[in-house]
């Protein structure tokens, strides 16, 4: 495809400039069909005679750069017309050149933006002709004057179109050019502004009333030169300022400069995490709220997945979590869409993915970033926290962030049913279970190593660059090491792998940990490497501790486990019904307690209002996920002015446990895809009625209970193709096959 193509650069000066390649194209005969593949280190959009191609943004996406870059191929038949044709590639820096990982650190992958492109042209005749890019390309600029993700665009659209010079052939490129595999990025919702604001400083502000990723549209006339600024923010500050301290260097920052006529400004290569746009300059008295609209942007997903109770409270929460979804699967999946960071940490996509999977179908998301996780694991089996890498984040290796590795194709697989997509994932699924089994002084534990802990947990006295909580980084990791080991063992032996290896190896790790962190059936402290940790509170007995202890299966007997889930309500209680979990023991505490006959006291810690809890980000306005329990605080005061994020989708993982146990949907390993479920709900009269769907590769499989006057009743969809094992909380079995389904019980 780009055997003759050269890669080609622009001399400019200023790394953020976006510079146009142009070639003109005659054609010689009666067109039959012209397909163009392109690519770049940076990001482009494609234009033939000055129409853009395709609706794609970002391409050609976010990849280890160091070992490959996808292209894209798009039919331009319809574009081209006889004689002469005009094809340009219009870049920015985007994510391998721009700045990335840190406000103040760019050309991570490389130092300049390069591109390369085939056209293909196809005559009626049968005949084919090829134009490359080469030095005989031209070198524009045009209107995007600046560009960058964290900063923003700057746009003038009273700009020339102005030739540069030619284009120079890049040689030094050495990647894969590897055909798209991600789910492409389009505009999706666009959502009309529902206030102008004048704050106490005076400040025009406009609220469009939902946290998202994207940008802002102004459809506008005014006078040429006059300017258009905008800033972004996610929330007012306690005394209704605009707030933007929280995205630390990132400017998020669009500048556009009007051309006289009617202009359509938008950035073409930036986007930004808000809710608020602050008019930094506008050049008009008033402000016409119809001319701006918000249009939300996130990767190529099919919504599968549909929930609604009877608590608006937990409604509210279920719509924050979708659009935290929206917002931070982005190209991969990201923590946050805001501040300098935006990058692909494994932890949070870990502890996400099933309820992501219910949400929408994120396979084809998911599988290019897993690629991606494969490339860049260590040839030892490492894998670091944040793919594709990037210095100063995440340049970890960490205990339930590497574990992604394991986690999410079983996961997909779950959701799926690709035993094949397994497969290909399962010699590095054994590679890091292999990898964690050489750290550390002990072979059947991971010990010492520098890991994340239970991050941003409420039980540790925390300075702001220490958040790890109280729970041994030791004991968390020794636990997933039994975790993923045992998800290794299943994945095997459903593959036919030989896994008689880690069959052993499973209650080896299993006792060491019992000996090591359990005393009189629950965790205490190993006062060895984690345990001496001097920067914060380390405690023996954790509720995190005690959740991975049940969650994992490392207890033994049905003694140990009631003690260890009778410790963890005292604790919960103790706290006023309350967790101190952070992002390892969060996702599954309500497992755990559901799990082991506490049902109700998981209801107690979902319907909690007082933080930390779900619900009570809801009460503060919430529209997305946060990053911390009380980012902002019962006083209106902020958890802290850096690392605050309003838009992270970790702690919406609760929505796996809404419908694995709330409802009781719960796929078999052995027939994934659902094409087997055990539904097995656990109604809660103060919900009232709760009612869920997931769109499976079998079809549509929905489960519902209303509290009525003389019971509950249950409803059941079962699509074609799937067979569902009922258990309802009476004790009444049911084995049902496709078709709609009721049942009833008397309350308990």
């Amino acid at each position: 495809m780009f055997e003759r193509a050269k890669w080609l650069r622009a001399n400019l000066p200023d790394d953020s400039a976006c510079p146009l390649f142009q070639k003109t194209v005659s054609l010689k005969k009666t067109l039959a069909k012209a397909e163009v593949a392109v690519t770049a280190l940076g990001i482009y959009n494609l234009f033939v005679n000055d129409e853009r191609i395709g609706k794609a943004l970002f391409a050609p996406g976010f990849t280890s750069y160091r070992s490959r870059v996808q292209y894209q191929t798009y039919d331009v038949t319809e574009q081209m017309k006889n004689g002469e044709n005009t094809v340009g590639i219009y870049c920015a820096p985007g994510w391998a050149v721009g700045y990335i990982g840190k406000g103040d650190q760019n050309h991570v992958f490389a130092d300049h933006i390069s591109t390369v492109a085939t056209v293909t042209l196809t005559y009626t005749d049968g005949t084919t002709e090829e134009i490359v890019t080469d030095g005989t390309w031209d070198v524009y600029t045009n209107r995007i004057i600046t560009s960058e993700f964290y900063h923003g665009e700057y746009v003038d659209y009273s700009a020339a179109k102005t030739l540069v010079g030619k284009a120079i052939e890049d040689a030094d490129k050495t990647m894969a050019i590897v055909p798209n595999e991600g789910a492409p990025i389009y505009e999706q919702e666009r959502i009309a502004p529902c206030k102008l604001i004048v704050t106490p400083k005076g400040e025009r502000v406009l609220d469009f009333g939902q946290n998202m990723a994207g940008y802002v549209e102004i459809r506008v006339k005014g006078k040429k030169g006059d300017r258009i600024v905008l800033s972004h923010a996610e929330v007012l500050d306690q005394e209704g300022n605009f707030y933007t301290k929280n995205m630390e260097l990132a400017r998020n920052l669009n500048v556009y400069v009007l051309s006289g006529g009617d202009d359509v400004c938008k950035p073409s290569f930036s986007f930004q995490g808000y809710r608020y746009v602050r008019l930094d300059e506008y050049p008009f008295d008033t402000v016409d709220l119809d001319s701006f609209t918000s249009v939300a942007i996130y990767s190529d997903m099919k919504r599968t997945g549909a929930f609604v109770c009877g608590n608006e409270k937990i409604n509210r929460l279920y719509r924050n979590t979708i659009w935290g979804q929206r917002s931070n699967f982005v190209e991969l999946p990201t923590d946050c869409p805001q501040r300098d960071e935006r990058v692909g940490w494994t932890g949070d996509a870990q502890v996400f993915v099933r309820t992501a999977a219910i949400n929408y179908d994120v396979e084809q998301f998911m599988k290019k970033w897993l690629n991606d996780v494969v490339l860049e694991q260590s040839p030892e089996g490492a894998v670091q926290a944040v793919v594709p890498s990037v210095p100063q984040r995440g340049m970890r290796v960490s205990t339930a962030w590497g574990d992604a590795m394991v986690i999410c194709p079983w996961e997909l697989y779950l959701a799926y049913g690709d035993l094949e997509m397994l497969r290909g994932y399962f010699p590095n699924m054994c590679k890091w279970v292999d990898f964690i089994q050489s750290q550390g002084p002990e072979e059947f534990l991971w010990l010492g190593g520098n890991h994340y802990g239970d991050w941003l947990a409420s039980d540790a006295e925390l300075c702001p660059e220490m958040r790890e909580g109280a729970t041994q980084t030791d004991l968390i990791a020794s636990a997933f090491f039994a975790h993923v080991t045992r998800l290794v063992i299943k994945a095997g032996k459903l593959l036919g792998e030989d896994v008689s290896k880690y069959e052993e190896m499973l209650p080896k790790i299993k006792a060491a940990y019992r000996k090591t962190f359990l005393k009189d059936g629950l965790p205490t402290l190993y006062p060895q490497f984690d345990g001496l940790a001097t920067h914060r509170k380390v405690l023996g007995t954790t509720q995190t501790g005690i959740v991975l202890t049940l969650h994992f299966g490392l207890y033994e007997g049905e003694e140990e486990r009631r003690g260890l889930v009778e410790k963890l309500v005292e604790m919960i209680e103790a706290n006023g019904n309350r967790m101190t979990t952070g992002f390892v023991g969060t996702p599954y505490i309500l497992h755990a307690l559901t799990d082991n006959g506490y049902a109700s006291k998981a209801y107690d810690l979902f319907l909690q209002e007082q933080s930390p809890s779900w619900i009570f980000s809801v009460n503060q306005g919430a529209t997305t996920i946060w990053e911390h329990w009380d980012s902002i605080k019962e006083d209106g005061s902020f958890w802290h002015d850096r690392k605050n994020s309003f838009n992270h989708y970790s702690y919406g993982s609760v929505f796996d446990w809404v419908y694995g146990s709330a409802l009781g949907i719960r796929p078999c390993a052995e027939h994934a895809g659902y094409a087997k479920v055990d539904i097995v709900p656990h109604p809660d009269r103060r919900l009232g009625f709760a009612k869920g769907s997931i769109d499976t590769r079998q079809g549509k499989l929905e489960v519902s209970w209303v509290y009525e006057e003389n019971g509950i009743r249950y409803e059941m969809e079962i699509p074609a193709g799937t067979t569902a094992d009922v258990t309802l909380p009476d004790g009444t079995k049911r084995t049902y096959g496709a078709g709609y389904h009721v049942m009833y019980t008397k309350e308990i």
